[in-house]
């Protein structure tokens, strides 16, 4: 019963260089050991790991082509948009109601 009350400790956040990453990602690339073998090797949580070679292959997030302030204008006609179809929705059910009232 003493072990299940033993509070697992928890591991401090570190961070490290893009340089140590990609050197992490080479080696996984290399294929002579596995990630697991290799995030064990550093002291590295796997999933760290697998997100580094997902990083470094672009397939969690695709590169921005939007300025800053093309991403503003983006942001604001969005809002904008968002408006126009919440007014246009209650102009369709005002119009629906007093049609229902004219018969």
């Amino acid at each position: 019963m003493e072990s299940m009350t033993k509070k697992r400790k928890q591991r401090q956040r570190r961070t490290f260089s893009p340089e140590f990453k990609a050197e992490i990602v080479a080696a996984c690339k290399r294929g002579d050991r596995s990630i697991g073998q290799i995030a064990a090797d550093f002291d590295l949580v796997e999933t760290a790991v697998r997100r580094w070679i997902s990083d470094a292959e672009g397939k969690t997030s695709p590169p921005t082509l939007l300025s800053t302030d093309e991403r503003v204008e983006f942001e604001v006609l969005r809002k904008e948009n968002r408006q126009l179809r919440e007014d246009n929705g209650i102009l369709k059910r005002a119009t629906a109601f007093f049609a229902k009232e004219t018969r």
